[in-house]
């Protein structure tokens, strides 16, 4: 099968929509705010790419593959190199599928985002098994109780808790936002409700901002930026999402990671975590940042 390629541009209306709809009060974002003029939000641009992905699969008959192999796990796995602003002709690559039938059954395909100036994001949009990413880390849902406020710490280990709620108003205007059509995933007069998988994930930018804001990180001096997005998603416990039902969020300390070199200290990871109102995982994931400062005085471009 052939590799599929689309075009599409976000104006600034997408961006407000996208973060307004997910409580994203990054800097990058703010056209009042951020003198550098304002880029899309990651998560924005991997929903495109969630619903591409989704419209190749139907195209190429890869459900019946899912189906058989019970590949109930979506997985983003993708690096930012570059950014995304309003009106600039966007160009996102889908390759050809490959499934690799080992212990984990994987349904991969290698995904490209370019802006006019090079790369923006590339990495690989999974389906698989079992979920590929955050399986060291356990997190005990016993900490999660009825008495727990937002935004407390948790435990010995310092997690930090947000509490959401799931509005279908939120989820399709993250949806239009993302340049993806609302009525494929939300028609009530047809009974039709499918959250998409990203507006979950795109909730951990929320959870980690309030986290930064509560341990007196200036995002003014010290902006931090995503350098990669590593989360795999529950889709069947997504599928039963409906309005209006608790969102657990769960983002850890930042953590280096144990292969980092030794010449990268700037760069963090945050261990991240979703749930749903019965405590079953929506997600999970591994986020790493980094200091604006550092990314601009190691841009060789």
């Amino acid at each position: 099968m052939k590799q599929d390629i689309s075009q599409f541009s976000l104006d600034l209306v997408h961006i407000d929509v996208a973060r307004n709809a997910t409580d994203d009060f990054n800097l990058f974002h703010d056209k009042n705010n951020w003198n550098r003029g304002p880029i899309a939000l990651g998560f924005q641009l991997e929903c495109f790419i969630e619903d591409y992905v989704k419209q190749h699969r139907q195209q190429n008959h890869e459900q019946e593959t899912i189906t058989k192999h019970k590949l109930n796990y979506s997985n983003y796995a993708f690096n930012f190199v570059g950014v995304a602003r309003p009106k600039e002709p966007l160009q996102v690559t889908i390759k050809k599928s490959r499934l690799s039938q080992n212990e984990n059954t994987v349904l991969s395909n290698r995904v490209v985002l370019k802006n006019t100036q090079g790369i923006v994001l590339l990495g690989f949009k999974s389906e698989s098994s079992a979920p590929l990413f955050a399986n060291l880390i356990h997190f005990n849902t016993n900490q999660i109780t009825e008495h727990i406020h937002d935004r407390s710490t948790l435990g010995k280990d310092g997690y930090f808790y947000k509490r959401k709620f799931s509005t279908n108003s939120n989820a399709k205007n993250f949806l239009t936002g993302s340049h993806v059509e609302q009525s494929n995933y939300f028609d009530e007069v047809n009974d039709r409700i499918l959250f998409p998988e990203t507006y979950f994930t795109s909730l951990i930018s929320c959870a980690l901002l309030e986290r930064g804001q509560a341990n007196g990180h200036d995002f003014k001096r010290e902006p931090m930026v995503y350098t990669s997005h590593k989360i795999s998603v529950n889709r069947n416990m997504v599928a039963k999402i409906r309005s209006d039902q608790k969102i657990h969020l769960v983002v850890s300390q930042p953590q280096l990671n144990p292969d980092q070199k030794e010449l990268e200290p700037a760069l963090v990871t945050h261990y991240c975590f979703g749930f749903n109102q019965e405590k079953n995982m929506l997600f999970q994931g591994e986020i790493q940042l980094a200091p604006l400062a550092y990314i601009l005085a190691n841009d060789k471009s």
